[in-house]
């Protein structure tokens, strides 16, 4: 894994992204940052090609979406194969995030949504066949986010 050197406006774009990416156009980057918005939109375009941008994604709230079992389960995998397991795991129907953990046994995290109980039972008893040890399931009520504030001036936005 190779990384990459951030420079000012980098960082003020990875934090205005992280602050509102639908709500923010290169041209609200540029005029905040005294650039012209094609130098955002080209900087966009290497941070994206440089894997620094991994993807743009929804923020969805299963529960108004009328999801209310989105679930964590705590996953213990092997080290030699967590990898493996979590890429395995994000496959299987309902999965909607895996995290690889780096310490501890509890280290492959599943987030999952079930439309009933036997539908979470079904992800667990997948997650098993895979190899993976379930030790906890809890429900999500709520997910808090903000941006980095190292990207940022450290003000607010």
């Amino acid at each position: 894994m190779t990384t990459r050197e951030l420079d000012d406006l980098d960082r003020h774009i990875l934090y205005a992204l992280q602050t509102e990416a639908r709500q923010t156009s290169s041209s609200d980057i540029a005029a905040s940052h005294g650039v012209s918005a094609s130098t955002v939109r080209n900087r966009l375009q290497q941070l994206e090609a440089d894997g620094v941008i991994r993807g743009y994604h929804a923020d969805v709230d299963y529960e108004t979406a009328g999801y209310q079992l989105f679930t964590l389960i705590v996953c213990t995998a092997p080290i030699p194969e967590r990898e493996e397991l979590a890429a395995a795991a994000a496959e299987v129907p309902g999965v909607v995030e895996v995290q690889e953990v780096m310490t501890g046994k509890a280290n492959v995290l599943v987030q999952a949504i079930g439309i009933d109980g036997d539908d979470l039972s079904r992800i667990g008893e997948e997650l098993d066949e895979l190899g993976l040890q379930v030790s906890d399931e809890d429900l999500i009520r709520n997910t808090h986010r903000r941006p980095y504030t190292a990207f940022g001036d450290g003000e607010e936005t």
